[in-house]
């Protein structure tokens, strides 16, 4: 039997007491405070506020369309039944704005985040990024992380002005990191921001060290492991990876809906008017049981995990040499030509550092993780016609 905790009759009361009497507590960020690089550019208007201007931005970017070709866990699969990341970030978003309405926050800032949060993730999912991140410190000693990247894309591949609000928020996203409280820390300025995105280039340890700066990123943060924790599960017995009857019963439930209904109603009883985001340490500790067993039983999936390596880590480490090789030489006939750089000079945005003057190899890398899985198949298929490595997907009428 499915259970659904419903919130108690003393915080029902209480909202709607502060609602209609106007004492609703507001801890949401205020508009007015908002920080771009340009504060010239970008201003608000009474119809186009600072953070509905940073969502036109990001779903106005040339890299948000990708998002539907793009694997959230499940690679390989030729099934529209099964989460691409287009619809997590819609998911998240989701999550995110109704916690964040209950708790009277700015739900303009907490879409623009949800919307960009992941903009900068690769092809093929975490293994995907596992790979690139792989290949790039082995050349440059500085690494890759979706959620870095996803600030790169936002902010200097596409220098749209983004306010820091957003971006802080975006790269403080990081939803393999749970935890019970979270508490907004301040970032005043893009020097601040700048230093500590480069810090992790250098050491992705330092990532475990980016805060929200506001507490509509913290609840994005914890929204984007409820979007994936009980939809993962879905997909998983869609995939025939894992069934939904070997998870077991804890406190926030087994099914999706359950996860999602349970941890949001626990979330507004021990938040609701509190400058931070708190779960009780029974559903923290369910939380995090329930994403330890899709570790083991999803994640971390044997099978899964040695057909990834054994195509797509080689496919991508002679893709990246290639496109390296062909972008030292100049060959203007090659994708990372026709297909990355100048695709990107044909957009309007202009910034201070040209494009071009990028290093090379983070050029090959910005085109690595704006593939969608099919283009990279494509491309692979392109440059090396005569390679024996193939990515066989699993349709609709196949088994096994």
């Amino acid at each position: 039997m499915h259970i659904y905790e419903k919130l108690s009759k003393e915080l029902e009361s209480r909202i709607k007491e502060e609602k209609e009497n106007k004492t609703f507590l507001n801890f949401g960020f205020n508009e007015d405070n908002v920080i771009r690089r340009n504060p010239e550019r970008d201003k608000a208007s009474i119809w186009r506020t600072a953070f509905i201007r940073d969502i036109d931005k990001i779903m106005h970017c040339p890299y948000y369309n990708r998002y539907a070709d793009k694997t959230q866990v499940f690679s390989f699969y030729k099934n529209d039944d099964i989460t691409r990341r287009a619809l997590h970030v819609q998911l998240v978003s989701r999550i995110a704005r109704t916690i964040g309405k209950t708790l009277n926050l700015n739900l303009d800032l907490i879409e623009a985040i949800a919307l960009g949060h992941d903009i900068g993730h690769t092809p093929f999912g975490h293994a995907g990024e596992s790979f690139l991140d792989e290949i790039y410190f082995s050349g440059m000693g500085r690494h890759f992380s979706h959620n870095i990247h996803s600030v790169r894309v936002l902010d200097k591949i596409f220098p749209l002005n983004i306010s820091l609000q957003t971006l802080s928020g975006i790269a403080a996203h990081d939803g393999e990191f749970e935890l019970a409280e979270y508490y907004p820390k301040a970032v005043n300025s893009f020097d601040e921001f700048d230093t500590a995105i480069e810090a992790c280039y250098i050491d992705k340890a330092n990532i475990k060290k980016l805060i929200p700066s506001t507490l509509e990123g913290c609840v994005m943060r914890i929204s984007d492991i409820i979007a994936y924790l009980g939809k993962d599960r879905q997909d998983a017995d869609r995939a025939d990876i894992a069934m939904q009857d070997t998870f077991l019963q804890s406190k926030i439930g087994v099914i999706n809906a359950e996860i999602i209904n349970n941890l949001i109603v626990n979330i507004l009883e021990n938040s609701y008017g509190k400058p931070y985001i708190k779960m009780d340490k029974e559903h923290f500790d369910a939380l995090s049981m329930a994403k330890a067993a899709n570790y083991d039983l999803i994640y971390k999936n044997e099978e899964v995990e040695t057909a990834l390596k054994s195509t797509v880590k080689p496919m991508m480490e002679q893709i990246y040499y290639k496109l390296l090789d062909d972008l030292k030489k100049g060959d203007e006939s090659s994708p990372i030509f026709k297909h990355h750089i100048n695709f990107i000079l044909k957009s309007h945005y202009k910034s201070e550092i040209p494009y071009t003057q990028t290093e090379q190899n983070q050029i090959v890398v910005d085109f690595i993780a704006s593939m969608t899985d099919d283009y990279f198949i494509d491309l692979y298929a392109h440059l090396f016609p005569e390679s024996e490595l193939k990515i066989e997907y699993k349709g609709y009428f196949n088994k096994g």
